[in-house]
């Protein structure tokens, strides 16, 4: 039987393309075990999968002042060895990693057992932990098609992002009936992230009495962001976080209003349904998001609101834009060459096992 390691954490979205591809990873007949940090998010959701799990020591390489700097190296030399103990006992055939940090020893251990390594890039321009990866790394999966002048071009392969089989199988009337909404008008999903996004739950709230005439509303609004004196409101729905039903809100909307984080705009792909995109300003973020959404707006499958830009008209001009000529954005993202992100990184894995 074949055998292959996961690796990556620190965030959600360094954990939810190593999920989507596990189901088609366990048809192909795979053994597959997770190495992620003690106490990470990637903990939790990869034992709830059912998926073996080892946990090492892990730092970060921060590019600023911290004390942490000086005990952090130590952690990673530390995971370095547990890797190499775990690598050495577990014999897998391939490695794939999603990045953070947490993955650096389990990457750098695999190197030195001659262990061949997969990695994913999700973002525009590779981060830290990715950049220390890469040289010990086979072949380097990204998203974007701009991301291929920042990698080594015989490594470099655009694969999309591996998507939730289950994300693209939802109802629309599955949707309604959970929502209580009516299939007379369409619906626009608005989604600020898994925190919210007060600027953008701001905007949305300010044009509901003009929106709600002819769309309706369902808002993803974040922990702690509910509106109640919204309630009443014939058409809108909120909700701080969802989760079994996300499938059916996604079939359910004609528009879509998003950050711009690389899976959540994967996902949009995926659906092929026209969005707005917010993206995090440079001031909060390494400014990736803005990369990614200027890639999709030049794709032609996004338009893009800058948050400095982002005003009551402004959303509502767009909104109205894109709802008007929604079929131009699906067919742009018909085009796309990254549709099968899991088949072509498991076709990958597989020639890699047979060499």
């Amino acid at each position: 039987m074949k055998k292959i390691i996961l690796t990556g954490g620190g965030t959600a979205g360094h954990v939810t393309p190593n999920l989507a591809l596990i189901p088609a990873l366990k048809e192909q007949g795979y053994e597959i075990r997770y190495i992620g940090s003690y106490n990470g998010i990637e903990k939790e959701l990869i034992e709830k999968a059912g998926i073996p799990y080892d946990g090492i020591s892990s730092g970060k390489l921060r590019r600023y002042f911290s004390f942490k700097n000086f005990s952090d190296p130590f952690r990673i030399l530390k995971g370095y060895f547990q890797a190499k103990k775990i690598l050495k006992r577990e014999k897998p055939d391939v490695i794939f990693s999603k990045g953070g940090f947490v993955a650096v020893p389990v990457v750098l251990a695999a190197k030195g057992r001659h262990i061949p390594v997969i990695i994913h890039e999700s973002d525009m321009t590779p981060g830290l932990a990715n950049k220390l990866c890469i040289p010990s790394a086979r072949k380097v999966c990204c998203n974007f098609p701009e991301t291929l002048k920042y990698l080594p071009g015989e490594k470099a392969v655009l694969t999309g992002s591996p998507i939730r089989k289950e994300l693209l199988n939802g109802s629309p009337l599955s949707g309604l009936k959970f929502t209580g909404l009516s299939s007379k008008k369409p619906v626009i999903l608005v989604i600020g992230g898994s925190l919210g996004s007060v600027k953008v739950n701001s905007a949305v709230r300010n044009i509901l009495p003009e929106l709600l005439k002819s769309y309706q509303v369902i808002h993803l609004c974040g922990k702690g962001n509910l509106d109640k004196s919204l309630d009443s409101l014939e058409g809108y729905v909120q909700y701080e976080y969802i989760s079994s039903q996300l499938k059916d809100l996604f079939a359910l909307s004609d528009l879509m209003i998003s950050r711009a984080g690389a899976n959540a705009i994967c996902e949009i792909l995926a659906l092929r349904k026209p969005n707005i995109l917010i993206p995090l300003s440079a001031a909060a973020s390494r400014g990736d998001q803005l990369l990614n959404a200027e890639s999709f707006r030049k794709q032609g499958f996004s338009e893009v609101l800058l948050e400095e830009d982002l005003t009551d008209d402004a959303l509502k001009a767009l909104i109205e834009k894109v709802y008007a000529n929604r079929q131009d954005y699906i067919n742009s993202m018909n085009t796309s060459k990254t549709a099968d992100a899991i088949g072509t990184i498991t076709a990958m894995m597989n020639e890699i096992c047979l060499k």
